[in-house]
């Protein structure tokens, strides 16, 4: 659909749909920077809405299209984006003593991350508008999915990022043909992004300037369907929403797509959302009273959350809190390392410490009467845990070694680890073939 044009998610200040990049100009002067929202004709959305059900639609983000900022076909940049699983998660949810959990797992995505939904409709958006350079600032999920889709789309992307990143992230970006660039800083990498957009007329995917005020407005469209897809198989039967929460750009996002379910009349309301953070921002703004975040100390060790360790939220991100009745809280290392581990042994689904954030914030969440235990609760795992294995890694016990011999095997099997090899053996094998 194409965009009518952009709204202060604040002052309500409108724009024309465009190269309009830096957020809202009048709130930036004002030094409360806040994120534009893409605006579409409301008949039209309407209409739209009620018709993004149709089931013989072709599975994916893009299914969603109608409601999306692209209204060319062939500007649409897509790896098959979209359409990730929603899981009951029964063992993790017996353990927090919550009734009804669900996970939204994200790390099914082409790149692995929630990410490729923002880079899929933000280089859609550039294809249409003839942008010729891809942008963006990055140590991880972003810059991946911005290489991946900016390589789809036949776009050049400079991506600037430090030299302290993962592994993982720095390989999938640079066997994509991304241009990476180290900065000192991340505040000198949003800053040489702003100069690219300033000077060269490039196009940016990410947050890129400090104090922050949000990635592209057109991306985060793209997290819309988030929204749209629990709500396609729950319908009014959420109740809480928990995603991990930096910036709030994909939190924005999964709002604004329950808000557009829920106006087309497809929902009766929309869920109370709620941040799980790491430095508590949003927390802080909440129980003071603040119209914006302000950043918050961040003592002690750094956090195993690498994706989502900021000391600073948004204000748009902090208007979901406040428009849905939720509420914001954080999690140790220690709780994020287990939710881990949980997830993975309880229920078979490994995803990055980040990613964990959503789970295991919600103790505090029911602790605080935020959360009703026996409410139907998602909570969305943005990132696969092979992005950043090395932080997994250094909490696991080496492997133990064993002779060529069966039987020293079953012995480490119960020194080691304590499994009773034996006792757990199944039924003897037939000799014989099929009858």
């Amino acid at each position: 659909m194409r965009p009518e044009g952009l709204r202060c998610l604040r002052c309500d200040l409108e724009l024309p749909a465009g190269r309009t990049f830096g957020g809202c100009p009048r709130c930036r002067n004002q030094n409360h920077p806040t994120n534009l929202s893409v605006v579409y004709d409301e008949t039209a959305l309407a209409r739209a809405v009620n018709q993004s059900r149709d089931s013989s639609k072709a599975p994916g983000m893009w299914r969603y299209r109608q409601l999306l900022p692209v209204d060319d076909e062939d500007s649409i940049v897509t790896l098959g984006e979209g359409d990730t699983p929603l899981l009951r998660v029964d063992r993790i949810g017996q353990k927090l003593g919550i009734r009804n959990l669900y996970v939204k797992d994200e790390s099914r995505n082409p790149t692995g991350s929630f990410k490729d939904r923002l880079a899929s409709a933000a280089i859609s958006v550039a294809l249409r508008l003839g942008m010729k350079v891809i942008t963006g600032s990055s140590s991880g999920n972003a810059g991946a999915a911005t290489a991946a889709f900016s390589a789809s789309a036949g776009l050049p992307c400079v991506m600037f990022t430090t030299q302290q990143f993962p592994l993982a992230m720095k390989t999938q970006m640079a066997v994509l043909g991304t241009y990476l660039l180290a900065a000192p800083t991340i505040i000198d990498r949003w800053a040489l992004v702003e100069a690219g957009v300033d000077q060269l007329g490039w196009f940016p995917v990410t947050v890129f300037s400090h104090p922050y005020f949000g990635s592209n407005c057109y991306g985060i469209e793209g997290y819309k369907t988030i929204g749209y897809e629990v709500a396609d198989i729950l319908g009014d039967d959420i109740d809480h929403i928990v995603v991990p929460v930096g910036a709030g750009d994909a939190f924005t996002g999964i709002w604004k797509g329950f808000k557009e379910y829920a106006q087309g009349g497809l929902l009766d309301e929309v869920p109370r959302m709620h941040a799980a953070e790491i430095y508590g921002p949003l927390e802080h703004a909440l129980a003071n009273d603040l119209e914006d975040c302000i950043e918050m100390p961040t003592e002690g060790d750094p956090s195993v959350a690498v994706s989502v360790a900021s000391n600073l939220s948004t204000y748009q991100a902090l208007n979901v809190l406040r428009d849905t009745g939720g509420g914001a809280r954080s999690a140790t290392n220690e709780e994020l390392l287990q939710t881990q581990h949980d997830l993975a042994r309880l229920e078979g689904i490994y995803v990055e410490t980040s990613s964990a954030l959503s789970i295991a914030a919600i103790p505090r969440m029911v602790e605080a009467g935020l959360i009703d235990p026996d409410s139907t609760v998602v909570a969305v795992l943005t990132s696969s845990g092979l992005k950043h294995p090395e932080i997994t890694d250094a909490y696991l016990p080496p492997i133990p070694s064993t002779t060529n011999l069966f039987e020293d095997a079953l012995t480490v099997l119960e020194q080691v680890y304590g499994f009773d090899a034996i006792g757990h053996k199944t039924v003897e094998m037939s000799n014989g073939g099929d009858s």
